[in-house]
């Protein structure tokens, strides 16, 4: 029986061209410089990445370019356990919305949620404060 998990959209407007905003979301290298909750550091291994986290190294394995602005990613965590996270970016009048989806896993308490969402917030406000 499948089961779904509570899903937090987590967004922030830039005011930049969706093309330049995918570009430069869409670089694994370029990850550290913002997303701060997912790397400390990352390199290419093979076909996935391996990022430097305070929980110890994570492999991440990115979507491919595409001309949908889909930015989705799998992070393989230490234990093993993956975690897909959803994100986007999207056209919002002359600028770009980015969407990042944030789900609340099993046992996931209240304090973990509102911590992760927080950190997403302020990584996401990172880019936006990098491309404007």
């Amino acid at each position: 029986m499948p089961t779904t998990h509570q899903a937090h959209n987590i967004s922030i407007s830039i005011e930049r061209d969706p093309a330049a905003v995918y570009d430069f979301a869409s670089r694994p290298e370029n990850f550290p410089r913002w997303a701060s909750g997912l790397a400390t550091s990352i390199e290419a291994e093979g076909d996935h990445w391996v990022a430097a986290t305070p929980e110890g190294p994570v492999q991440v394995r990115f979507t491919p370019r595409n001309e949908y602005g889909i930015l989705d990613h799998h992070v393989t965590m230490p234990g093993g356990v993956d975690v897909y996270v959803p994100m986007r970016v999207v056209e919002n009048g002359a600028g770009s919305e980015v969407i990042f989806t944030l789900f609340r896993t099993p046992g996931m308490s209240d304090e973990v949620l509102a911590r992760d969402a927080a950190w997403v917030e302020k990584d996401l406000e990172a880019l936006k404060q990098m491309l404007e």
